[in-house]
């Protein structure tokens, strides 16, 4: 699909037209939507998504999105399109959102840092497309951006003090803003930069304030979504006046959420139980809610949405225990009213292919289905 096709079909010129397709309004009689979700959210959150009227309300009070990260793109020495299988399976399923962490080298040219590489654009273009014809939300992040990186290896400019990171970010950033101008917020979302670290809270506002003027003189509409700070832990007051949402995350305590992990030493970690002993202490559902939940709860109470970017764990936790813990954050974000995306779809923190050992798999059309771990999810849909 080329591009001018790629936009007309993304409904560039009509938010509604989008929404009312997506919600089922054009189906044959009879016949329940592609996405019962999005019916739901509707009847449930009060939130119309096909009125113009209210756009804004977006970054001020997400949808309760459900959805997973897909890593087509998440580093460059694995540059994949995104898989429409993918789409479909989520949305026959019922859930409704996709976040796509993605590593800017793989469209940028490593020679110039301005020149970017159309084929691969074109498969995010496919992916945003894939998004509207099965009615999820995509949410596009730089899960490795110009200057700023939690994976190795690291950037070689740091995007919180050098100017010629903050340009190529704010170019990078233009140039999504400029390709899809007119897609309706509701249908696609900018997630900024993945998990800034513990930086001066002032220091990740400037950026962020910067690259939101940069989107906006582009595309005014655009929903955009900035991670926490401390790696997403962390709610940012100092953006709570900017008109954009947030999101946190889900890997609280790292003891489960990343036991036997080797890019974070999870060999060091004792196989763990939940709720979870450490030390004199014990992290269960009310260390959750007290930690994790009402801090967000404060940042919400001014006016920002807020969501869950990223959570699992990986496929060396006991699977009881995964589905304890899991349970207990459902719960949690349930009651707060926020969406979440789990990491990730296929491997090793997901519902299929996760390569666990104490799991009994169902065959599902080529792939391994943690149907346990799917019903719960779904069941929190």
């Amino acid at each position: 699909m080329n591009r001018r096709k790629f936009l007309q079909a993304a409904g560039i010129g009509s938010f509604a037209t989008w929404a009312a397709r997506a919600l089922g309004a054009e189906r044959p009689a009879g016949k329940a939507p592609s996405n019962p979700l999005l019916q739901e959210h509707r009847r449930r959150d009060r939130l119309t998504l096909v009125d113009e009227r209210r756009q804004g309300d977006l970054a001020r009070r997400l949808p309760k999105w459900r959805g997973f990260n897909l890593l087509e793109k998440f580093n460059v020495g694995n540059n994949q399109p995104f898989v429409e299988d993918d789409f479909r399976w989520m949305a026959e399923w019922g859930f409704d959102f996709v976040r796509l962490p993605m590593d800017y080298r793989c469209w940028t040219d490593s020679k110039d840092p301005y020149q970017l590489k159309e084929k691969v654009l074109a498969e995010i273009d496919q992916a945003v497309e894939f998004g509207k014809k099965h009615g999820i939300h995509v949410s596009l992040n730089l899960h490795r951006a110009p200057g700023y990186t939690v994976a190795q290896p690291p950037e070689k400019l740091d995007l919180w003090t050098s100017e010629e990171a903050q340009k190529q970010f704010d170019f990078q950033w233009s140039h999504f803003a400029r390709r899809y101008a007119g897609i309706p917020p509701a249908q696609l979302s900018f997630n900024l930069v993945n998990e800034p670290a513990r930086i001066p809270a002032d220091a990740y506002a400037k950026v962020v304030r910067r690259v939101v003027a940069a989107i906006r003189k582009e595309d005014p509409k655009r929903l955009v979504i900035a991670d926490g700070l401390s790696w997403g832990s962390d709610p940012v007051f100092e953006l709570a006046d900017l008109g954009v949402a947030q999101a946190t995350r889900g890997y609280f305590p790292m003891p489960i959420s990343h036991y036997q992990a080797s890019w974070v030493q999870g060999e060091r970690f004792a196989r763990p139980t939940w709720p979870l002993r450490e030390g004199n202490r014990t992290i269960d559902r009310e260390v959750l809610r007290k930690e994790r939940i009402e801090p967000w709860k404060k940042l919400e109470a001014k006016g920002v949405g807020v969501m869950v970017g990223e959570w699992g764990a990986f496929n060396k936790t006991p699977h009881d225990v995964v589905l304890a813990w899991a349970r207990d954050y459902l719960e949690l974000w349930k009651e707060a009213g926020w969406g979440w995306a789990l990491w990730n779809f296929r491997g090793s923190f997901g519902i299929l292919d996760s390569g666990r050992a104490d799991v009994a798999y169902e065959d599902f059309r080529g792939h391994k289905l943690d149907k346990k771990l799917l019903d719960l999810l779904r069941q929190y849909g």
